[in-house]
């Protein structure tokens, strides 16, 4: 019977955990399938039972959408006060993480997991808001829709044809502490779609249209209820790891694949996928070495891997096992996985062995509880007893050395009993064998250990039992000291070879553990990109013998050339590797995908997105084939990846805070010049007006120099205004004084205030005749027309023609301005709308470079965008958009007042 004591060491990381979630807060999760299922309605019903029990409970965010019902269920229970943060030209409320640690409550209500914050906040998503709170010990109820799952994010957007962008990783999923399930068929749903229990009349119509169809319903509910079936199954494994339960529950079809060594391995493998997927249950594959199993053949070997490499494609979890006992090692792994159906190849018949058991036999001795289902092997197998032969003999050419070392071991072992002979007794003499049969087995293994104990007996009895340089024996005891001496020797001797072979796999275990832990390491105190690729190809090459590269990402997430590196770089192709890294797949070398190439590539895959491709070209290829050795792969490039986000994130943030310095002192001054120089070039302003005022009156050059004083010192001035405007606008104290206004007047406000400089410039104003009302600061608004209209002034030649025009877009009023002057500089259409910059080098334009900065501020203030263009006539158009919104309706009265007055 097999030891069912559970693991000291599990034992101790299982009082480490639960010490650490004790200190934690708990988290439970209403999951639904969509919007509408109650998951609010459901969270606030559980927080209240929670008040009843005494329990402080407080709401930090509740979304009723404007549901009677759930609102009053809200009623009554405390709301933390929302945070104001600015955000362009409107203030928005969101959760306050400092009010609520403060206020520190036993229970805190988050609806809406996958929300993402405001800029400004501490954290750009609400889940990490909650992180925070479970760290301080607070216990939270939130709710998520399985759309916002990051695995599933892609299959509902297949499914519905919509992608929601606002996400949740899984492992936050995964790590609450419970799940509740809020399920609604899909007819319910709709009913309650139609009868406005979930939106507006109008928002529901177009819903029922899109995202709510039935078969989306039904489709969305099928994911929610196997998301939710897995957890549980996840819950019910950790469960009985935790109290160490022996016996399988069958609450799922579940099954393993055994593979051996013979040809017949395959066909156990593809059975077990067909009935897997029959039964749409998962499955695992497992090769177990044995000590016996160690000196296979070649073709064995490649037999075996291309077996396990078969059941990954087929959809299988492998792995490989070493042990002395293989059908304890297949209990065990099945009673740990929990998996209920064990598939093995049906053995031959042995009459020459008549003790013989089969391996299904013996698992099923030692598991009654588990199914044994034997796949039938083909005719054309070989005999096993053949393939043993086969096996031993090979083995014994192979090891010659070790069974001749044995030998001579043995005749040593002679010789120091031929010195003590005449010292000590017979049964002492015994001992100096034995000990023979034992360093024979440690050093060389079961097989020479096993030839040791006979030549032992063989020695003992031909040189040291009477009588002597013979093989009769005149004792009948002596027989019994034979056969004691020879049953010692061969247990003893596989127990050392045994020992020595669980040495041997404990010690390459621990050496991958180290590698990680130490690869873990160094990676954590690299600064550098180039220093993590250092220490990433210093453990590779050490672990697998292989030459690596790295290409990384720009800025842009475009794949670089493989960083330099002083044991050379393997012959990467990048076509290959730009596939890697576009699917995020691995290819090349040992895998579907272009397997002739002599490389690997696997792609490093952070948390965030892709940092780049691992390019190895590994000289043992068989090592890729290998379970284990891929997954100690996976494990490398996946800590290389983290590492390289890390380290680009630590750039960012020192980015981010210089270039926010750098911004802050940029205002500054610009704030301080403008306000110094705006009280001047008034004065100079209105002292040019007073130089006219003067009796006599200034005439010939002196008035043309009053004129020019005059024009030149409201050029400076505006330019003063263009400066403490960009400083007001990019502090955010500009707040936008919104009304509903005809973009008509602000068009001809602009075009009165430059009709001096439209002089020589021929003007086209076409607007739609059917343009709404817009909800703009008309005189931001107009500013930005100004703005664009005397850009074109400036840059254009005399005589040049400049249209300006506006039509209705579906959400938008798009306005733009046209000009068939030289155009805009090639590459430079974004980076005229950036400060101090201009689409010429300096000459006798005047200006600074701050008028399209501003109309940009402006158009993103309100919640608009612009850009520049090139025309394929000829010429530069710049054109910007603005909310359409919902513009109000006039009054019939209004309308006729309207009209009388005009």
């Amino acid at each position: 019977m097999s030891d069912q004591r559970p693991d000291p060491d599990q034992l101790l990381s299982r009082l480490n955990e639960a010490e650490v979630r004790a200190k934690r807060g708990k988290l439970k999760i209403f999951f639904g399938a969509s919007a509408g299922v109650g998951k609010t309605y459901a969270m606030l019903g559980a927080a209240r039972l929670q008040l009843l029990q005494g329990v402080d409970v407080v709401i930090g965010v509740v979304e009723t959408h404007g549901r009677m019902e759930t609102e009053v269920m809200a009623d009554g229970l405390e709301h933390l006060p929302l945070r104001d943060i600015p955000y362009r030209d409107r203030i928005l409320r969101e959760f306050d993480l400092d009010t609520a640690l403060t206020r520190k409550p036993a229970l805190i209500l988050m609806d809406e997991l996958a929300h993402s914050n405001v800029a400004g906040s501490r954290h750009p998503k609400r889940w990490q808001d909650i992180e925070e709170l479970l760290a301080a010990g607070i216990d939270v109820y939130s709710t998520v829709n399985v759309q916002h799952l990051e695995s599933l994010n892609d299959v509902v957007s297949g499914i519905t044809g919509i992608r929601v962008w606002e996400t949740v990783p899984d492992k936050v999923f995964d790590a609450a502490d419970e799940v509740v399930l809020v399920d609604l068929p899909p007819d319910e749903l709709l009913q309650r779609l139609k009868a406005g229990k979930v939106y507006l009349a109008h928002q529901a119509e177009r819903a029922i249209r899109n995202f709510f169809r039935k078969g989306n319903l039904i489709a969305l509910r099928e994911l929610a209820l196997r998301r939710t079936a897995d957890r549980v199954d996840e819950q019910m494994l950790q469960y009985r790891r935790d109290q160490s339960v022996s016996p399988v529950w069958q609450t799922r079809d579940s099954l393993l694949a055994c593979i051996g060594t013979s040809v017949a391995a395959e066909k156990v493998v593809r059975t077990a996928a067909r009935v897997a997927g029959r039964l749409e249950a998962p499955w695992h594959a497992i090769y177990i070495e044995t000590p016996a199993l160690q000196h296979l053949s070649e073709e064995s070997r490649h037999r075996i891997l291309r077996n396990l490499k078969l059941a990954e494609e087929l959809g299988a979890q492998t792995a490989t096992l070493s042990g002395s006992a293989a059908e304890e090692l297949v209990v065990k792994y099945a009673r740990d996985h929990n998996l209920s159906k064990i598939f093995v190849g049906r053995d031959h018949p042995r009459p020459w062995r008549p003790w013989y058991r089969s391996f299904a036999d013996r698992v099923g001795q030692r598991a009654p509880d588990l199914d044994i289902l034997q796949v039938a092997r083909a005719d054309t197998d070989r005999d096993p007893g053949k393939a043993v032969r086969e096996r031993v003999g090979d083995s014994i050419f192979d090891q010659w050395p070790a069974y001749a070392k044995a030998a001579a071991g043995c005749a040593l072992a002679g010789l120091a009993a031929a010195m003590l002979f005449p010292i000590v007794d017979l049964p002492n003499i015994v001992m100096v064998f034995l000990l023979a049969v034992v360093l024979v087995s440690m050093r060389y293994g079961r097989g020479p250990g096993v030839l040791a104990s006979f030549l032992s007996v063989a020695i003992f009895d031909f040189f040291y039992v009477p009588p002597r340089f013979s093989f009769a024996v005149t004792d009948v005891q002596y027989l019994m000291t034979f056969a004691v001496m020879l049953v010692v020797g061969l247990i003893t001797g596989q127990l050392t070879a045994g020992s020595k072979y669980q040495a041997k796999v404990a010690t390459r275990r621990e050496q991958r553990v180290r590698s990680l832990y130490e690869m873990s390491r160094d990676l954590s105190a690299a600064l550098m990109p180039e220093q993590i690729a250092e220490i990433g190809e210093r453990f590779i090459v050490a672990e697998l013998g292989a030459k690596a590269a790295f290409l990384l990402t720009d800025d842009n997430d475009r794949l670089q050339p493989a960083l330099p590196s002083a044991n050379g770089l393997p012959a990467v192709d990048m076509g290959i590797a730009q596939w890697a890294f576009d699917h995020a797949e691995a290819a090349g070398q040992g895998t579907n995908t272009l397997a002739a190439s002599p490389i690997l590539y696997l792609p490093l895959k952070a948390p965030m997105r892709q940092r780049g491709v691992l390019a190895l070209e590994v000289r043992d290829t068989d090592r890729l084939l290998i379970p284990e050795q891929r997954r100690l792969l996976d494990t490398f490039a996946s800590l290389i990846a983290i590492a390289l986000e890390r380290v680009h994130y630590v750039e960012v943030a020192q980015n981010t805070t210089v270039q926010m310095e750098s911004e802050r002192l940029r205002n500054s001054v610009l704030s301080a010049i403008s306000h110094d120089l705006r009280t001047p070039m008034s004065v100079l302003v209105g002292l040019a007006d007073s130089m006219f005022l003067t009796q006599p009156p200034p005439t010939g050059q002196q008035a043309e120099i009053a004129r020019s004083l005059k024009e030149e010192a409201l050029r400076v001035s505006g330019q003063v205004n263009n400066l403490l405007d960009m400083a007001r606008l990019q502090s955010g104290r500009v707040e936008l004084n919104l009304q509903w206004q005809p973009l008509e007047e602000v068009v001809v406000s602009a075009l009165k205030v430059l009709e001096r400089a439209f002089a020589e410039h021929k003007i086209k104003v076409s607007l739609d005749d059917n343009l709404p009302l817009i909800n703009i600061d008309s005189v931001l608004m107009e500013r930005v027309i100004y703005n664009l209209l005397e850009n074109t002034v400036k840059y254009t030649p005399p005589g040049s023609s400049v249209e300006i025009g506006a039509n209705v877009r579906e959400r938008v009023i798009e306005v733009w301005v046209d000009d068939n002057g030289p155009g805009l500089p090639e590459g430079k259409e974004e980076v005229i709308f950036k400060k101090f910059e201009r689409g010429q080098p300096e000459g006798a334009t005047r200006g600074v470079g701050l008028g399209l900065a501003i109309c940009r501020a402006i158009v993103e203030a309100h919640g608009g965008e612009i850009h520049a263009e090139n025309r394929p006539q000829g010429g530069a158009r710049f054109i910007f958009t603005v909310p359409r919104g919902n513009p109000p309706l006039l009054d019939a009265e209004d309308v006729a007042e309207d009209e009388e007055v005009h």
